[in-house]
């Protein structure tokens, strides 16, 4: 078995500002990293934004790190992030919240089925014919809400990455223990978690950053099973039109509380070939 592209998508949440999303394929593995959005301007990693450096790395590993199962394949990938990281940072880390962070799934086909890794909140939607399954457990994105509402009305609109907001996502990603990818290669096989699924040849898969999964997380626009059906009626394009059309409906974030009113959106609809 291998995987086939049907479609791909990765759009920025602003379109003057840089997207922090990767995703790619090979035949035997699939990924999706979301780098979670920087909270200083650059200068650990030069010029470059944590999260951009982190999202390419991260990519780039995954797509060299295929092994005789998933959590080698994950091993070899942390490992070389940690390495690229210790040669191209610029000076010292001065404070947990610096380290970059990302969200990430990877898809692996063995002899066996498909075996999923994933840190975070990118999942993936397995499509098999009418059955569907999220294969790295249902996505939920209710804390992360939480704490918007709790900052106040109009967060995403009037205060992200500034004042309080930033002192809590500082707060928030400096805790130990915190469930992300990031260039420490202990610390992310800690908090990477591993499963197992039957597959076969005419399956497909849907990979998401959270931004694209909002539609059935944040906006609860779509079951599991109607974004199933929405993907192969309408394709991924026109759904990240429609994730842009509720948040520009609600550009001060009051009817769905988050730190910023688009985030990045990338999705990869893939089919399993014989």
């Amino acid at each position: 078995m291998h995987f086939e592209t049907l479609q791909s998508i990765s759009i920025n949440g602003t379109l003057t500002t840089p997207n922090d999303d990767r995703c790619g394929a090979t035949a035997q593995l699939a990924w999706v990293v979301d780098g979670a959005t920087d909270l200083a301007p650059p200068g650990l990693l030069g010029q470059q934004g944590g999260a951009a450096w982190l999202a390419e790395t991260a990519s780039l590993a995954f797509g060299a790190a295929l092994a005789g199962n998933i959590q080698a394949s994950c091993q070899t990938a942390f490992v070389r992030i940690e390495d690229q990281f210790e040669r191209q940072k610029t000076r010292d880390v001065i404070a947990a919240w610096e380290v970059p962070k990302a969200a990430f799934c990877l898809a692996q086909l063995t002899d066996n089925g498909l075996s999923v890794a994933w840190a975070a909140d990118s999942p993936i939607l397995r499509m098999s014919g009418d059955d569907v399954l999220w294969c790295t457990g249902e996505p939920d994105t209710s804390a992360e809400a939480e704490d918007a509402r709790a900052l106040g009305d109009g967060v995403g609109a009037a205060r992200a990455l500034s004042g309080a907001v930033l002192e809590d996502r500082r707060a928030h990603r400096a805790q130990d223990g915190h469930a992300a990818l990031s260039p420490d290669a202990q610390a992310s096989a800690a908090v990477t978690r591993y499963a197992h699924h039957d597959i076969a040849v005419g399956d497909e898969l849907l990979l998401m950053s959270d931004g694209f999964a909002s539609l059935v997380t944040d906006y609860q626009r779509y079951s599991a099973q109607e974004l199933a059906a929405a993907v192969r009626s309408d394709g991924l394009a026109r759904l990240a039109e429609e994730i842009r059309e509720i948040e520009e409906a609600d550009s001060a974030c009051l009817r769905f509380p988050r730190f910023k009113v688009s985030d990045d959106a990338t999705a990869m609809w893939l089919k399993i070939g014989g």
